[in-house]
């Protein structure tokens, strides 16, 4: 991987963490409001759509067709999730398809051997170890063609700190607007902004570590 992911990266998985701790410091004296519930569930609704229905099932799997404009909006959001661009996302996700569980899937929990300590190793490594490793080395052009091809997400993919920065923006905003001042709107920054991107962040990386180490296959199939 880049260096410049490993910086992004470095900055970008703990700072959530850091904004949830403030967030449950300041609970101490204001339990949370309506205003900042409403914005940690609906803007973790949306942007988690942007993944799971974006990302996942549309642009990795192709799942399913719709208009171009649905396709950016859903990209956006995606984006606003805070987990990388959609075509590097997505040609992470096909490779992890590819490679499920063998030598070149970047985030398998089973590859760092034999053992308890194999097992934490491994389980460590799924869940963020990877983001520090091996994001973003999947060959664009390989896993993600039909996604470069396509001009609309390009300008998406390549505007990503754009959509990070309006991810942040948004409940920093209607905060100040709805809660009439700069505290409110600080407030509504961190559950809104933070504390949902740290959510965010730990539902999707425990697919990646829980959910490929625990548990039994149910039906015989390659992935």
């Amino acid at each position: 991987m880049t260096r410049v992911h490993k910086i992004v990266n470095l900055i970008g998985v703990p700072l959530p963490l850091v904004g949830l701790i403030a967030a449950i410091v300041l609970l101490w004296n204001r339990a949370i409001g309506p205003l900042e519930l409403g914005l940690l569930i609906g803007l973790y609704m949306l942007t988690a759509l942007g993944v799971t229905l974006g990302y996942h099932r549309m642009f990795t799997h192709r799942a399913f067709e719709s208009s171009r404009t649905f396709r950016a909006i859903v990209a956006i959001l995606g984006s606003m999730a805070v987990q990388g661009s959609v075509i590097t996302w997505v040609a992470d996700h096909r490779k992890h398809h590819t490679f499920t569980d063998q030598e070149g899937d970047p985030h398998s929990p089973h590859l760092a051997g034999p053992g308890f300590w194999g097992g934490v190793k491994g389980l460590w490594h799924a869940h963020v170890g990877w983001l520090f490793e091996s994001v973003g080395t999947a060959d664009r052009e390989r896993f993600a063609s039909d996604l470069l091809k396509d001009g609309v997400l390009r300008v998406i993919d390549k505007l990503f700190f754009v959509w990070v920065g309006l991810s942040f923006a948004i409940p920093f905003a209607l905060g100040w607007l709805i809660g009439g001042g700069i505290a409110a709107a600080l407030t509504a920054l961190l559950w809104g902004g933070f504390v949902r991107v740290f959510l965010l962040h730990h539902v999707t990386w425990s697919i990646n570590s829980v959910c490929h180490f625990f548990g039994r296959k149910r039906f015989a199939i390659e992935d």
